[in-house]
């Protein structure tokens, strides 16, 4: 069953091959048999899934199921979710159960998806590497002792080693693409807006984006049509009307314009990843798209860009955790100021402290200008970049990562290098547009992924080339040794 794609799963339940209870034990017991090892979920809610799976049950037997009856998923642990620990992969919220479902929950369940549990990441989804948890590393299944990427790194390697037929995630420099390239999945992340924000733990608001993973490109289709669509408990919630996004999918790809950003293929892109992205981007234009280079000339002022604004979101949203009203609390605090900075520096981790730090320098008095102000408006010239690449094309295409997968511990110690491991990805959320990454190859025997970005609220064509693509190719059905 877990090798099934989620379309699969879905037919397979409406032609009673087996029931909503059988495929979500069978999911229970891979997560039972290899999770140990691989560290990707927090929390795992087996008798809940059931009870969730037997209504499911009841539901598909009275024919008044939703379009996600009885799969499988997991949720990252950012998403707050009634009556489970949500703890965003922190210390500081080790002991906070949430007593809400956040919206992107909510419309899960409302679409018949069974909950396994809440996956690891990097705290408060700050890293790469997913080596920021508190509950410790998640390892890749491709490669144990390599790094699944970050921050969604316990729902990528979830999906990877089929302990759940489709994951949620959230990106806010690459959190989604990131991992599913280096995981070897399918990922995506929608446009600013699309999915709502509600219940879903604050890195930095302008930037944070929930998305999903999945097996293909028409799995990611199915859990994003169900995530998506306006909130009106989210003031950032967009009105733009949801399309079917499986309806495009079979479409062909004559005509369309491929761009290829030039500065995504200089210095710095290993050539085990160049090699076969451009051998995908041969795939495509055979199939009837044409490919043309394109420019982003702002591209290397992403990361000290994000750099600045996405820690002095984080300074503030953090500021809530201050052991007062819920999260870590220290003991016997001598007074108030103790209460606060004990509780605050024993709650948070490293990555964590020297982002806020940061953040907390760029916004002060006399630094807002040379840093933050300045920072928001080199994020217009990189948003007007991509406006100027999409006068003349309709999707960019390139690499998702410019190296495979790296070792634990490996750059750990080295944030610099750490942070420069999102060149190709951060540039997409300081402009707020969606962008996937999909599985095209491998390099020493590691995945690789390509990286699609579209315009505004063009998730439709982003998953169509990624569903042609993957029609032609089977990258997307390789399974890590010993998890097949």
């Amino acid at each position: 069953m877990h090798t099934n794609t989620l379309a699969g799963m879905l037919a397979d339940l409406s032609a009673s091959r087996y029931s909503c209870r059988e495929l979500t034990q069978s999911f229970l017991e891979r997560i039972a048999k290899y999770d140990a090892n691989l560290n990707s979920f927090i929390t795992v809610d087996e008798a809940g899934a059931l009870v969730q799976a037997e209504e499911q049950d009841l539901l598909r037997a009275k024919g008044s199921h939703g379009p996600l009856s009885g799969i499988p998923i997991a949720h990252k642990d950012i998403f707050c979710t009634k009556g489970l620990k949500t703890s965003c992969g922190s210390k500081m919220l080790d002991n906070f159960v949430a007593p809400y479902d956040a919206t992107v929950v909510s419309r899960l369940a409302s679409a018949g998806a069974v909950v396994l549990g809440k996956t690891n990441m990097d705290e408060f989804a700050m890293g790469s590497s997913n080596e920021n948890s508190f509950y410790g590393p998640v390892k890749n299944p491709w490669d144990e002792t390599r790094v699944p990427g970050g921050s969604s790194g316990g729902s990528a390697a979830a999906m990877a080693a089929r302990m759940c037929a489709a994951a949620t995630g959230t990106d806010t420099g690459g959190s989604i693409r990131q991992p599913a390239a280096l995981s070897g999945v399918t990922g995506i992340k929608p446009t600013y807006g699309r999915v709502s924000r509600f219940g879903m733990i604050a890195f930095a608001s302008s930037l944070d984006q929930g998305g999903c993973f999945a097996a293909d490109a028409r799995g990611a289709a199915l859990m994003l049509s169900a995530m998506s669509g306006f909130d009106p408990l989210d003031s950032t919630s967009s009105e733009t009307q949801v399309p079917d996004y499986t309806e495009s999918l079979g479409e062909r790809l004559e005509g369309l314009k491929i761009g290829i950003p030039t500065q995504f293929f200089e210095d710095g892109l290993d050539e085990r990843i160049a090699t076969p992205v451009r051998q995908a981007a041969k795939e495509l234009e055979s199939q009837g798209a044409y490919c043309v280079e394109v420019a982003l000339p702002h591209l290397s002022l992403s990361v000290p860009t994000y750099y600045v604004v996405a820690p002095a979101e984080a300074s503030s949203n953090l500021s809530r955790f201050d052991g007062v009203r819920f999260g870590h609390r220290c003991d016997d605090p001598k007074n108030l100021n103790d209460l606060y900075c004990r509780s605050r520096g024993e709650g948070f981790g490293v990555e964590v402290k020297r982002r806020i730090m940061t953040g907390t320098y760029a916004l002060s008095a006399g630094y807002y200008d040379a840093y933050y102000l300045k920072a928001q408006k080199t994020r217009q010239l990189i948003s007007q970049d991509f406006e100027n690449a999409f006068s003349d094309v309709d999707v960019l295409l390139g690499p998702t990562t410019p190296t495979p997968a790296f070792k634990i511990g490996e750059i750990v110690d080295d944030p610099v290098t750490m942070y420069l491991n999102d060149i190709f990805t951060i540039a997409v959320n300081l402009a707020g547009l969606p962008g996937m990454s999909i599985p095209c190859g491998f390099a020493d025997g590691l995945p690789v992924g390509m990286q699609l970005i579209g315009n505004y609220f063009s998730e439709a064509t982003l998953l169509r080339v990624a569903h042609q693509f993957q029609l032609a190719t089977d990258w997307h059905q390789k399974i890590a040794p010993g998890y097949a």
